[in-house]
């Protein structure tokens, strides 16, 4: 890994100042050290993503250009700093360095993969054949990625939507695909530390896809804020942010029955038969949940409004108060409790008119 230490010999100020690295003066040229040969499987994976987005570029009027530099200025280009990026021959440092990744099939062939008897997509299948990394492997691909990203970061500093630069539009999105194109190498290489984590809370409530497919999310977060130079595996920093992820999902999604099995029972359905919320099966939950968004969806503006935020339904995270509705909606708390009623009364009759089966609905 590379790094920068300092010997034992005492200099003085002056001569520190000497030595001390030059820094570079980025121009929207690309760059000699993506010519590297560490580059050539990237650059050829990325070609056809990178022509589709270069298109509008190369289409684009002079106003046209202008809205695409001042978009490119907004968009959120994160990366972990690190001294060596900002060396005159950072480039060349951080691709001199042989890879060496196994392709994840010799014979282009995807092998079968269970988990606890659920058979995965073939597309994580395919990713699962990704040969785990060694140390020197995951070290130099977590510093090309964030090299990649602090370079795009450096072109998009330099733009000017009063002067827009096409070439320099390109360049940053050819280096955003290099970094993402490594960002995925590590996502794959970790898919099965994902899955033995994730396949432990599995039960009738919280199917393996969806945890698996939150826990995918939560590893590529860990990769895009894991600092390589600490010295740590990563694998002990995803494992405690998959799992965290993976307890918040199993959380929320008992939060979410609970505010349904509140709401249904405020409109007089009775699902006391089912013991406990969480005892609710997969089946039974959705059509649940199917029913009472068919029947809110018969309601209203106001109302509907009115009833997902009295009983913290849909995006609405907390129940709100008959005020705080008020004050939203420009009219007497009163007039909230009476639409609230309102609303209760057509739900009840709804429900009554079409139950749901094997529930009672109380006249």
């Amino acid at each position: 890994m590379a790094s920068s230490t300092t010997g034992s010999v005492d200099v003085s100020a002056t001569e520190q100042s000497a030595v001390k690295p030059a820094r570079r003066r980025p121009t929207s040229r690309t760059p000699a050290w993506m010519k590297s040969p560490e580059l050539v499987t990237a650059l050829e994976s990325i070609q056809d993503q990178y022509e589709q987005r270069i298109q509008p570029i190369d289409d684009a009027s002079p106003e046209q250009l202008e809205s695409l530099t001042r978009r490119c200025l907004q968009r959120e280009i994160a990366y972990i700093p690190n001294s060596l990026f900002d060396q005159r021959n950072a480039g060349n440092e951080v691709f001199s360095e042989t890879l060496g990744l196994e392709s994840p099939s010799s014979d282009g062939r995807v092998r079968a993969t269970r988990t606890n008897a659920v058979d995965l997509p073939v597309h994580l299948g395919r990713m699962c054949e990704a040969a785990l990394l060694k140390p020197h492997q995951e070290v130099a691909l977590f510093r090309r990625m964030n090299f990649l990203m602090h370079e795009a970061a450096l072109q998009r500093s330099l733009l000017s939507s009063r002067r827009p630069s096409k070439a320099r539009l390109k360049l940053i999105e050819r280096l955003i695909l290099l970094a993402e194109w490594h960002r995925d190498r590590i996502v794959e290489a970790n898919v099965r530390l994902v899955i033995s984590i994730v396949k432990k809370f599995v039960n009738t409530n919280n199917s393996f896809d969806e945890l698996l497919s939150e826990g995918i999310v939560g590893l590529m977060r860990a990769v895009e804020k894991f600092d390589y130079d600490r010295g740590f595996r990563f694998s002990t920093y995803a494992t405690q942010v998959v799992r965290r992820n993976s307890y918040r999902t199993v959380v929320t999604n008992q939060q979410d029955r609970q505010k349904v099995a509140s709401g249904l029972q405020d409109m007089e359905i009775d699902i006391s038969d089912e013991g406990r919320v969480s005892a609710i099966s997969e089946k039974r939950w959705h059509e649940l949940r199917a029913r009472l968004s068919e029947m809110l969806n018969d309601l209203d503006r106001r109302e509907k409004l009115i009833i997902r935020a009295r009983f913290s339904l849909g995006s609405h995270r907390r129940v709100h108060t008959l005020q705080s509705l008020a004050d939203r909606l420009g009219i007497s708390k009163e007039r909230v409790r009476q639409l609230e009623r309102r609303a209760m009364d057509k739900l009840r009759a709804m429900a009554g008119e079409s139950s749901l089966p094997g529930m009672d609905v109380s006249s």
